[in-house]
């Protein structure tokens, strides 16, 4: 059974750092490139993060480029999201997922793997 349960959400201060944390089980997970997306209230849901199979290519959408940092551990089957100078506009729903990079450079989720984990609660107020 192919699981995915992301961890390390909470509340915040605007400026403050979080690590979310996903990590993957029932599948070949080295195999895939995985990201991360996240979704709003009354929003669509958006690709942030991509990160190759090996590691050796990451991608990230405008809005979070320069604070946002993806990594994985294939050893552990664990991906890894680190927030840093977080702001009020990332507050969200924060899912991880297999990703592809889109041909104008956007994350969008691989529909040949058709996973989700439950998501976890990211909130930045003061």
């Amino acid at each position: 059974e192919v699981q995915l349960v992301e961890s390390g959400g909470g509340l915040v201060q605007p400026g403050g750092s979080l690590r979310l944390s996903c990590t993957a089980s029932g599948f070949a997970f080295d195999n895939y490139a995985m990201g991360w997306f996240r979704q709003a209230p009354g929003k669509e849901r958006e690709g942030i993060a991509c990160i190759w199979w090996s590691g050796s290519s990451t991608y990230y959408t405008d809005s979070v480029k320069g604070r946002f940092t993806i990594s994985r551990d294939n050893a552990k089957n664990t991906l890894y999201l680190q927030m840093n100078s977080l702001k009020p506009e990332d507050t969200a729903m924060y899912y991880c997922a297999a990703c592809v990079r889109s041909v104008s450079g956007s994350v969008l989720p691989d529909y040949n793997f058709a996973y989700w984990g439950q998501g976890t609660q990211v909130t930045v107020s003061s």
